[in-house]
């Protein structure tokens, strides 16, 4: 059966009245999109800020109402004196949405040995390293930048018989990828409790037993020291966390932070400075991977 998509651009103090406008006409489902690619980096604690130019799409049955429905929204946009309103009614042919979603993702190489590779396709390789990793509900699938970062730099590094603490870990993709690299055992740390539910069952996908990972929340042990550590979050947080996430760290041992901007590089390395050198520098896209060693 074909969907009706109802399509409106606006700014984010009216995206609520065109919502609640859209639902009430008997929209299936509403959905809010960035329109020109402008990125919320790091928003403030407990918002949900919107682009400056956002799209508002309502799905609706193919026999509703085209015609009271567009009504309504013009009348919406004119209430909220929005009279140049950009509309956009489209018929949606069926698809196999479940297939469609499924073939969009494929294994993605990082470094010389490391794949991640959903579990529906053959691994390019098998010799290989892969990882088997489904997109879900959380937190990172290697597409990213500063994911991809991390894992090109794990594969680069010695992780054999190595202790790794991955800070943050959403999906679990680092902490587990350097334990198929070798790591002997790794420490998953969230703030969410989803992230810990999905680290465990990542790691279970990947046939890593249980005495080799451990997930927790925080408040966690501060007298865990590992080799190596991973913290691919956010600058803010980042410099914040500087003595906790330090403090994780064995003398000598080796410090990977990533989900920082170029422009944020520097406030996180003199956040780090008191207790690590500064090996390396990377960049990708705009995004930063900050390497260091313990003191």
């Amino acid at each position: 059966m074909p969907w009706l998509q109802i399509r409106v651009h606006t700014t984010p103090e009216h995206v609520p009245a065109f919502e609640d406008t859209l639902l009430e006409c008997g929209a299936l489902v509403v959905t809010f999109e960035d329109v020109h690619d402008d990125p919320v980096y790091e928003p403030d604690l407990n918002t949900t800020p919107l682009w400056k130019n956002t799209r508002v799409t309502g799905l609706f049955d193919a026999d509703a109402d085209i015609e009271h429905i567009r009504s309504a929204v013009v009348h919406k946009a004119e209430h909220l004196g929005d009279s140049e309103i950009d509309l956009k009614i489209e018929i949606l042919e069926d698809k196999d949405w479940i297939r469609e979603w499924m073939d969009s993702y494929h294994p993605i190489q990082f470094g010389e040995r490391l794949w991640v590779c959903p579990s529906w396709r053959e691994a390019p390789d098998a010799d290989a390293v892969n990882l088997i990793l489904d997109p879900g509900l959380a937190f990172g699938t290697g597409t990213h930048p500063t994911t991809a970062l991390c894992l090109e730099w794990l594969d680069s590094i010695d992780c054999q018989d190595k202790t790794i603490i991955d800070y943050g870990c959403g999906s679990g993709i680092l902490g587990i990828a350097g334990l198929l690299l070798g790591a002997k055992s790794m420490v998953g740390i969230d703030i969410d409790p989803q992230a810990v539910e999905a680290t465990q069952a990542n790691a279970e996908r990947n046939h890593i037993t249980a005495e080799r990972y451990e997930v927790k929340l925080p408040p966690h042990d501060t007298d865990v020291e590992a080799d190596i550590v991973v913290a691919n979050i956010l600058a803010g947080p980042l410099a914040e966390l500087s003595e906790t996430i330090s403090k994780l760290v064995k003398q000598g041992g080796l410090l990977a932070l990533s989900g920082i901007l170029e422009s944020q590089a520097h406030s996180v390395v003199e956040a780090y400075k008191p207790w690590f050198s500064i090996e390396s520098i990377s960049e990708k896209e705009e995004w930063i991977r900050i390497v260091a060693k313990k003191l």
